[in-house]
């Protein structure tokens, strides 16, 4: 790593502990998928069947997470969150332990720690053991016991190690994508069943703290949320799509409470929904120490016809990712302040932030992503200027470390500081890896 980039112009102000790192998921990295005892997963089976792309060898980081932790420490990456294969621990989601998986993610962990970079643990990211959707999947209430089973034998297996553990990554994104749009796994398009999956995987996430408190010591303990700031002209429907994206999840995680306006729209378009039980608002509402936000774009809504909401989001203008979405950092400091105004002074972990870009150019063995490095020096100005404000902000994880699969996009997204080349699993630094290990470098005081 002998390449250079300018450092960034703005550094320091940030609270002290905080840790700059990266993030990843499973499915989208490890590969693996029929080694060592690993079940089956429900994006195993949506992506074989939509017959485009797949995670079963992804970037093979289950043979390669040792060069690539050596990769991460060689940036001066401080904290890592990565996420644990629900099939490859518990391959039908109940029952006995698959000692192999679980050993994999030790041997990750150590070797995080051995590195001096903290470990960070999701428990979900959307990769539901297969066999626990034959039996309802996240409508039937089972599975969220059965998540709170799996989260206890986490907490006994790895809690001695893991330095911070995260419930479950983007709920809306499983619930509404998954299940009232069928975008995601497990594809299903029915909205009354995504509204039961919402809950029930806050009710999992609530029992989930439960089993963990009492195995991790004091390892902080949250939940990622994907959140967005709503912009637009028509003020009810940017309050709906608020409730409905943003508020949804928030408020019963953090009040105890579903936004009651959206909450009396759901039922009145859908009829009674007995699966949302209010005696549940205890559980997931329990005290979490930090809340993991995830912050790519803000949403511009306009009213419309469009059921339920009647209001939809508008195509992004201006600098645009290859997702389409608006680059616009200034949404995620207002974000943050909104979500100390509203939710007190939380911790906040920023647990994703990035872009896909079409980053392409090779150049003396460095792929340039202006773009890219443009887009985190923005959001990391972004964040210093709302910790200024008085948010507490503790963490920003960059999305991702690696190219990889991009779930329905399959290869063609590339969000990694890290270019993958898939046929030869060749790891190759972009810009924005060297820029993003100049400026951790520089906030510590020191030159790479």
């Amino acid at each position: 790593m002998t390449a250079t980039a300018p450092l960034p112009a703005v550094t320091g102000g940030l609270p002290e502990g905080f840790r700059f790192g990266a993030a990843t998921a499973a499915y989208q990295i490890e590969g693996a998928v029929r080694e060592d005892g690993r079940g089956e997963s429900i994006w195993d089976r949506f992506s074989h069947r939509m017959g485009g792309d797949t995670g079963d060898v992804a970037c093979d980081h289950y043979h390669r997470w040792e060069s690539d932790l050596d990769l991460m420490a060689g940036l001066g990456l401080e904290s890592y969150r990565f996420s644990i294969a629900w099939p490859r621990v518990q391959p039908d989601g109940r029952g006995a332990l698959n000692p192999r998986g679980v050993a994999f993610y030790r041997r990750l962990v150590e070797g995080c720690l051995e590195r001096g970079i903290e470990p960070v643990a999701t428990l979900y990211h959307w990769d539901l053991p297969q066999a626990r959707q034959e039996a309802g999947g996240w409508a039937v209430r089972d599975t969220a016991l059965r998540f709170a089973e799996y989260a206890a034998h986490m907490g006994d297996a790895l809690g001695d190690v893991v330095q911070g553990w995260i419930t479950h990554n983007e709920p809306w994104v499983v619930a509404i994508l998954g299940h009232a749009l069928g975008r995601k796994a497990p594809g299903v398009r029915d909205w009354p069943t995504a509204l039961t999956v919402a809950h029930h995987l806050l009710l999992s996430h609530g029992l989930a703290v439960d089993a963990l408190r009492s195995r991790v010591g004091s390892a902080p303990i949250g939940i990622t949320l994907n959140l967005n700031p709503m912009r637009g002209d028509d003020t009810g429907a940017v309050a709906r799509m608020d409730a409905h994206q943003n508020r949804w999840f928030l408020d019963p995680v953090l009040r105890g409470t579903y936004p009651v306006e959206l909450l009396e729209h759901y039922q009145r378009t859908f009829g009674p929904l007995p699966s949302l039980n209010p005696e549940d608002l205890d559980v997931i509402s329990r005290p979490i120490d930090f809340l993991g936000v995830n912050y790519y774009s803000p949403t511009v809504v306009r009213a419309s016809a469009e059921p339920p909401l009647q209001a939809s989001a508008v195509a992004a203008r201006g600098r645009v990712t290859a997702m389409g979405w608006e680059v616009d950092a200034g949404g995620l400091y207002d974000l943050l302040l909104r979500l100390r105004a509203d939710y007190g002074d939380l911790e906040i972990w920023i647990t994703e932030n990035g872009a896909a870009f079409d980053d392409e150019r090779l150049v003396d063995g460095v792929v340039e992503d202006a773009s890219r490095v443009a887009y985190l020096s923005e959001h990391l100005d972004a964040l210093r200027r709302a910790v200024a404000d008085g948010v507490n902000v503790a963490r920003y994880h960059a999305w991702s470390l690696l190219d990889n699969f991009e779930w329905e996009h399959g290869y063609d997204k590339r969000f990694g500081i890290v270019r993958v080349d898939y046929a030869t699993q060749e790891r190759i630094l972009k810009r924005s890896a060297l820029w993003y290990r100049d400026h951790i470098a520089a906030e510590r005081g020191g030159r790479i």
